[in-house]
């Protein structure tokens, strides 16, 4: 999507490591914003981001134009599970159809043997999964971890929106999510929701759209500290920027 920052380099480096060949794509998917105005604000700084991708060792830069994308109108819908409502579905329905559409023909351009996502869109890489298993493309996708400032705050091309103020204020995600890691072991997982909820709560100018501790494959809530494959993941509206974060649990 462009906007390109120390998260997105990490997963250059990573790939550099398992291909011989790295393509790095550079596309504001305009079918995966559910809020018009939100696709107009996106950042843009094609030069920054060239520079980035020079400065990693990109092979090769992908960038085309909508036009060569979408060149007519297209039906697309494909089952990607229940999960696909859940969590980042509910807040942005139809998100993960746009996503996974332009991530398709992405791989159809490109035929790649493996490709890197960030963890920070959790879901986003399961979608991404279920789409590859459900058109059986012989691609292997890696989950790659969440880079973040010294501070806690998740690397996100978004933050660039936040100002003084809001940067500050966005911390408590990343507290929260790192509250509920440290003290997983001695406390119920209800107790740990209620404590992360009433920390976000607290701070005034965030407004919290959900945090959970979910099965990392089926994104349902769960009550059992004993299952595995457990991510808390928070999604909240910090002064006009949305941002998301997860931490893996067990």
């Amino acid at each position: 999507m462009g906007a390109l920052h120390k998260g997105h380099v990490s997963l250059i480096n990573i790939a550099q490591q398992y291909a011989d060949v790295v393509v790095c794509s550079i596309f504001v998917n305009p079918t995966q914003f559910t809020d018009p105005k939100d696709l107009e604000k996106y950042p843009r700084p094609l030069e920054h981001d060239m520079q980035m991708l020079r400065e990693a060792g990109c092979d090769v830069v992908f960038m085309p134009s909508v036009k060569e994308m979408y060149p007519g109108t297209e039906q697309w819908h494909i089952d990607l599970g229940p999960a696909e409502f859940l969590l980042e579905g509910e807040f942005r329905k139809g998100h993960y159809q746009g996503v996974t559409q332009i991530v398709k023909k992405l791989f159809d351009a490109v035929n790649p043997d493996v490709a890197f996502f960030g963890q920070k869109d959790f879901q986003q890489v399961l979608m991404i999964e279920n789409m590859v298993a459900y058109f059986k493309l012989p691609v292997q996708i890696i989950s790659c971890p969440i880079v973040r400032e010294e501070d806690g705050l998740a690397m996100s091309s978004r933050n660039i929106h936040l100002n003084e103020t809001d940067r500050e204020n966005a911390l408590v995600l990343s507290k929260a999510l790192g509250y509920v890691k440290d003290h997983f072991e001695e406390k119920t997982i209800a107790v740990l929701l209620a404590e992360a909820k009433e920390m976000i709560s607290a701070v005034t100018g965030v407004e919290l759209d959900y945090f959970t501790i979910a099965n990392g494959k089926t994104l349902l809530p769960e009550n059992d500290k004993n299952q595995s494959n457990l991510v808390a993941l928070v999604a909240a509206k910090v002064g006009q920027t949305r941002l998301i974060d997860n931490m893996l649990l067990n």
